[in-house]
């Protein structure tokens, strides 16, 4: 069902909106949980450590295709606030034309390119080939990821966020199920780990475009819609290209990373493997209600209705840190019990690395959570040059603060503790960017441009 954001108060509206894009991103995220879970109760430590590995290079794969979701997203959303239904519906097969070309692009250096990618950070060689594996059968399945992502921002920007919630909670937990089976009863090592990704995803993927295309039937445009549009395709990349890069720069900078955990030994790879895979899904989390707030800002700003994106900010900032608080309990009180969850042959040296890194995250997460806000809403108002800039400021300070304090006697201990570093500052930074309400300015010159 599709919904108007641009009507109704500001934080019922979120609410209902952004609740089952948490809930789906959760679920996204088990997939890569369920892969962690199985290789470390299943196979052992090794493949943990490798699964693991493996995953810093896929985030580089999945933010091209979080840049055309987001591209994508925001465009409909803007369009559909409009009430320009043609155009929208160009904008979309637009969208999937040039997501295609990118993600055959992608497919080509990945098949020629993963082995080089882990002898440059470092693989140690008793997981190498295990990683090298898990990439090759991965690479095959980015047209499953980039599809079913440009399908999820389509119904975001229809104001749906349930049904890409029920694909997830369905194909997740058949991950899980299919995960055990090839591991368990098949004996297929880490290749049944990615099997089992592979062919969930792209059921889940070949459902979510099927629905999209029907839901998208019996909208119509005062004429025939063409297939592409050179003019749509420039604000489509004006959109998807900050976002990609921000996503392909914070994975370059988590590869970086990784590189200096790799030089700590397994124990140390196994404890950041289990426990970044829990941050990730707090970051993420709040990253997918940032891209709602995004969807809700871009149909505001489409229908002009601009006093609404600032009481948009203040009910996100609310829902972010009503969420926040169960988690940061969660992590630094429970985090042995949820490392526990990855590893059944774990040293107390890959128990203690993975917990010290929660416990100095999760407080931090009230402060990430606000950036990732502002964030949303100069991303859906169109204010790309704010956006990066915060997001590169975290990245090279986390980059730059993970190699200096490694070489102290903090160790390991001084790379957890880069990512509060650039959280705080780049958090000031988006909040002062928001603050100045730049989309107010940009409206205010194309009126007067009118005149």
């Amino acid at each position: 069902m599709n919904h108007d954001l641009t009507v109704g108060k500001p934080s019922t509206v979120l609410w209902k909106f952004c609740l089952p894009l948490f809930g789906s991103i959760v679920f996204q995220q088990l997939y890569n949980i369920a892969d962690s879970w199985v290789a470390g109760k299943f196979i052992g430590q090794n493949a943990l450590a490798a699964v693991g590995n493996s995953y810093e290079i896929t985030l580089i794969f999945i933010a091209f295709a979080f840049g055309c979701n987001i591209g994508c997203s925001v465009l409909v959303s803007q369009l559909f606030g409009a009430r320009e239904y043609r155009d929208m519906k160009t904008a979309i097969s637009t969208a999937m034309i040039a997501s295609g070309v990118t993600c055959a692009v992608l497919m080509l250096v990945g098949i020629l390119g993963c082995s080089r990618l882990l002898e440059l950070i470092n693989t140690p060689q008793e997981v190498f080939a295990d990683s090298a594996l898990y990439l090759d059968i991965y690479v095959w399945g980015l047209p499953f990821v980039f599809f079913y992502n440009l399908s999820t921002g389509i119904f975001s920007a229809l104001g749906d966020s349930k049904t890409p919630f029920l694909f997830l909670a369905v194909s997740s937990t058949a991950n899980i199920a299919v995960d055990i089976l090839f591991v368990k009863a098949f004996h297929m090592g880490v290749a049944g780990v990615a099997w089992a990704t592979f062919l969930c995803q792209g059921v889940s993927c070949l459902l979510a475009v099927l629905v999209v295309l029907r839901r998208l039937k019996p909208i119509e445009g005062k004429t025939k819609a063409p297939l592409f549009s050179a003019s749509l395709l420039k604000r489509f990349v004006m959109i998807a290209i900050p976002s990609t890069l921000q996503q392909s720069f914070i994975s370059v900078g988590n590869i970086l990373i990784q590189s200096v955990i790799n030089g700590f030994g397994t124990d140390v790879m196994a404890g950041y493997s289990a426990s970044v895979k829990l941050n990730n899904l707090v970051i993420t989390s709040f990253t997918t209600i940032g891209n709602g707030i995004s969807n809700y800002s871009a149909q505001n700003l489409g229908a002009e209705k601009l006093d609404r994106i600032r009481e948009g900010f203040r009910a996100g900032l609310k829902m972010v840190w009503t969420i926040c608080i169960p988690l940061v309990v969660l992590y630094v009180t429970c985090g042995r019990g949820l490392m526990m969850f990855f590893m059944d042959d774990a040293t107390e040296a890959a128990l203690l690395s993975g917990m010290t890194f929660l416990r100095i995250l999760a407080p931090f997460y009230f402060i990430a959570s606000a950036k990732l806000v502002a964030d949303g809403i100069l991303r859906g108002t169109g204010n790309m040059k704010q956006f990066m800039t915060a997001t590169f400021v975290d990245l090279i300070l986390r980059v730059v603060m993970a190699f200096v304090l490694s070489g102290t006697a903090l160790g390991a201990t001084g790379i957890w503790c880069a990512w509060p570093i650039g959280w705080t500052i780049a958090a000031a930074i988006s909040i002062r960017f928001y603050r100045s309400e730049p989309w107010k300015r940009e409206e205010a010159a194309a009126a007067q441009d009118l005149e």
